[in-house]
C-alpha cells in the first residue's frame, strides 16, 4: 500500500502533474511528472514528500480489473518513490490494455516511462 503521505488526492495537485508536468507514454500507460523541490501549496515550506495518484478509466475493464489495477500501480510506485526528487508530483494514467496485462508488463512499462522522464532513455 501506499503511505498517506505520498498519495495524490487534491484535483489541483493532479491538474498541475498533468498540464505543467512531463509525459511519457508506453502501451500500456502514460505517466506525468512535475518535479519540484518545494509544495505548491505553501511558498516557504521544505520539500515535501513525491506524491503519486493514479488514473484508471472504465475504459480499462470494470470495477474489478480497475481495482485491480490500481492496485498494482499502487504497490510498484511504492518501490520506486525513492527515484524521484522530493516534492514532485507522479500521475499514472492507464491505458486501456492495462486490464488484460500482468505485473510484470505492468512493472516493465512504468520503469521505461519513468526511466525517461528522468532522464536516462532517449525517444
Amino acid at each position: 500500500m501506499l503511505p498517506t503521505e505520498n498519495r495524490l488526492r487534491r484535483r489541483e495537485d493532479f491538474a498541475t502533474a498533468v498540464r505543467r508536468g512531463r509525459r511519457a507514454g508506453r502501451p500500456l500507460l502514460v505517466v506525468h511528472l512535475r518535479s519540484g523541490a518545494t509544495d505548491p501549496h505553501a511558498p516557504g515550506e521544505s520539500a515535501s514528500p513525491t506524491c503519486a495518484g493514479f488514473v484508471v478509466s472504465k475504459a480499462v475493464g470494470g470495477a474489478v480489473v480497475r481495482n485491480k489495477v490500481k492496485r498494482r500501480l499502487r504497490h510498484l510506485m511504492r518501490d520506486r518513490l525513492t527515484l524521484l526528487p522530493p516534492g514532485s508530483l507522479v500521475v499514472v494514467r492507464a491505458l486501456p490494455g492495462a486490464g488484460d496485462a500482468d505485473h510484470a508488463q505492468l512493472a516493465r512499462d512504468l520503469d521505461a516511462a519513468l526511466q525517461r522522464l528522468l532522464g536516462g532513455g532517449a525517444r
